[in-house]
């Protein structure tokens, strides 16, 4: 049994090995157009667990054959930042290309901490490969946000993992020497969850589980295994993905004590409050939305209030809004409404706007027809004009079903009056 765990083995070294991310790496991506050029702009990668951020650094640091530096923004402060940067700047003679440096988890920096990162960004002593799971418009300052891409990493599909495991198990000095029988592989699937480093874990774990060289792995074994073994499964901290998804289901069902149970792993964890806020948000309207309106403003208020205070007494201010939208009455009906629109748009493409809805700024325009018989709704009878709003080829076409709650009941009265084409 090797002590280097089977993830770090198999760790790609060139773009040939690499897996995935074809919308960047594959044969002329925009990201292998900059690498095979030569000429790599600082950058920030953003994608979830397992897709390969660090890999894909370390791959781009070699090829380019560039001095490599790493901060993990977990142990790192503005004093290693300042040191890493003055390391890189000794490198820098003659016409040798400007180092990397690698920042990992990059969305935990402080504002300060970026802030130190600038200069040396813009000036082009180093270049700069951020990695985040988090969303870098919300997490990453503006000033250096504008001096970086984004590249977004989609997780690996399971043609992905699957290329992945015949590539394990044909190259790997250990796994060449068990006879691996795959007889299942929908919960290897599905607690890998498109996270390379999870499915390979696993596959670790059940294979040295056998005494026998000759492994069978269906469902039931794995599943079995990872019980068995949950805290190895997680040891990279990954099951804090698996506890934001509980907690935003005992929200969604409505359980309070759930919810805050969930909400004090988190904070006991350390997980960001600033993370939890925005996942609140979301809830607040995709699993209550108009069912209770308030919600909503909650929500937002609570992402204001701990980005102000901090902890600890901010999980107090989590814990409220936890039990306030647990506690809410539950609508998706604008979370369905706009899922349905989006398809309705990809099935029919770019429909003209009506030309009574046009803007008509010129002669020309009106004299097209541009807003003509425009039936302005404040010169009508309740504020309320019978005009068809939608491309002729959707006239009637529904999307908002009110769903059957106080707020939204309200609301379907109110529609149905003014809309017997929707038959509300």
């Amino acid at each position: 049994m090797n002590n280097i765990p089977l993830a770090e083995r198999l760790r790609p070294q060139t773009l040939d090995e690499y897996i995935g991310q074809q919308h960047l790496v594959g044969k002329d991506a925009v990201l292998r157009k900059a690498i095979e050029s030569g000429r790599i702009p600082s950058f920030i990668l953003w994608g979830p667990p397992g897709v390969g951020k660090t890999t894909l650094a370390r791959i781009i640091a070699n090829q380019l054959e560039r001095p490599f530096f790493s901060l993990s923004a977990i142990n790192s402060g503005v004093k290693d930042i300042r040191e890493t940067i003055e390391k890189a700047k000794k490198q820098q003679f003659f016409s040798r290309p400007n180092p990397i440096l690698f920042i990992d988890e990059i969305h935990r920096f402080s504002k300060s901490q970026q802030d130190s990162l600038l200069g040396a960004v813009e000036s082009g002593v180093i270049t700069l490969i951020g990695a985040t799971t988090e969303n870098p418009s919300f997490e990453v300052i503006s000033a250096l946000l504008s001096r970086a891409q984004v590249y977004v990493l989609q997780p690996h599909t399971r043609e992905d993992l699957r290329g992945l495991m015949e590539h394990a198990f044909a190259n790997d000095a250990f796994l060449k020497t068990k006879k691996i029988e795959i007889k299942e592989d929908e919960a290897l699937m599905q607690y890998a969850g498109g996270d390379a480093r999870k499915l390979l874990n696993i596959i670790e774990i059940v294979v040295n589980a056998e005494t026998d060289d000759h492994v069978v792995i269906d469902n039931k074994v794995v599943t079995e295994r990872l019980q068995k073994n949950i805290a190895q499964y997680d040891k990279n901290g990954e099951m804090h993905y698996d506890i934001i998804s509980a907690f935003i289901k005992s929200i969604r069902g409505s359980d309070p004590n759930a919810a805050v149970y969930w909400l004090a792993r988190m904070v006991e964890g350390g997980e960001d409050v600033k993370f939890i806020a925005r996942r609140l948000l979301i809830s607040a309207s995709e699993d209550i939305g108009l069912a209770n309106p308030n919600a909503l403003l909650l929500a937002n208020n609570c992402f204001q209030a701990v980005n102000i205070i901090g902890l600890p007494e901010a999980r107090i201010i989590l814990s409220q809004t936890t039990i306030y939208l647990a506690c809410s009455p539950k609508s998706n009906s604008a979370y369905s409404a706009i899922k349905q629109a989006q398809q309705t748009v990809r099935e029919t493409g770019n429909l003209p706007v009506p030309l009574s809805l046009r803007n008509s700024p010129t002669r020309l325009m009106k004299d097209l027809g541009y807003g003509k018989n425009y039936k302005y709704a404040h010169d009508f009878e309740g504020n309320f004009a019978d005009h068809n709003f939608l491309p002729d080829e959707l006239d009637g076409k529904k999307w908002y079903e009110p769903q059957d709650n106080p707020q939204e009941n309200t609301l379907r009265a109110r529609l149905k009056k003014w809309w017997a084409k929707y038959n509300y």
